[in-house]
């Protein structure tokens, strides 16, 4: 077990509770009223408007020449974010594996865990993201590493447990050759479909399915997750 900080149980429910609540985006119209619009209008004409004596005017032919204007054309890279993948919500009961990282318990179902494997050591690769650990090497097997707690928790708060936080196994995602590290194993556990808080999606955080209630655990959609790790992206992208 972690002896950091991020273990006191109400810092963690609070961390949790952040997570679940989707942020609303408050855009604040400013537009002028029409009644400001009226005070900056041009005052009417009041005096009679005379018509101007007319003078001969000798007409000169006027050849029109048409001006190409050359517009600099800047191509501009649009990422453009691949389709969220939504979890699958079992009809019935499942089991998870519950993992501490930097004194947050995560889940993942089992379905979608392709192995445990205990770290040993891992090869860091430059160029990579900060949460980019590097790669472990288990028999003919490459993984890549996450560092677990920089890719989910704030970027100040993950400075901070860097250092403190020693992974000794990897939870390997599916056969994605991705592997989240982990600093403990807690155990296994079967739940129904009532007992997790399911979230959408759809807004921010996709990564995170819901919470166990009775856990207060994040319980990670594990395809959205590789998703965005083939995208280079962390939770706070």
């Amino acid at each position: 077990m972690s002896s950091n900080p991020f273990a006191n149980e109400d810092v963690m429910e609070d961390y949790m509770s952040a997570l679940l609540t989707e942020e609303p985006i408050i855009e604040d119209a400013q537009r002028q009223s029409v009644e400001q619009l009226l005070k900056t209008a041009p005052k009417p004409r009041t005096e009679p408007f005379i018509q101007p004596a007319e003078e001969p005017v000798e007409t000169v032919p006027v050849i029109s020449k048409v001006l190409e204007l050359q517009v600099e054309k800047k191509l501009v890279e649009v990422k453009t974010p691949a389709k969220v993948v939504k979890p699958i919500i079992p009809a019935g009961e499942f089991q998870v594996l519950l993992f501490e990282v930097a004194g947050m318990t995560l889940a993942v179902a089992l379905t979608e865990l392709g192995g445990i494997h205990q770290i040993e050591s891992v090869n860091p690769l430059f160029g990579k993201p900060a949460w980019f650990k590097g790669v472990l090497l288990h028999r003919d097997e490459k993984y890549n590493v996450v560092d677990t707690a920089k890719w989910i928790m704030p970027k100040k708060s993950a400075e901070k447990l860097a250092e403190a936080t020693e992974y000794k196994y990897l939870i390997v995602l599916g056969e994605s050759g991705w592997g989240l590290g982990c600093e403990s194993l807690i155990a296994t556990e079967i739940l129904l479909p009532d007992e997790v808080k399911w979230r959408n999606v759809e807004g921010s955080r996709s990564w995170l399915s819901g919470m166990v209630k009775k856990k207060m655990c994040a319980l990670m959609n594990v395809q959205q997750l590789i998703n965005m790790l083939n995208q280079g992206l962390s939770s706070n992208d």
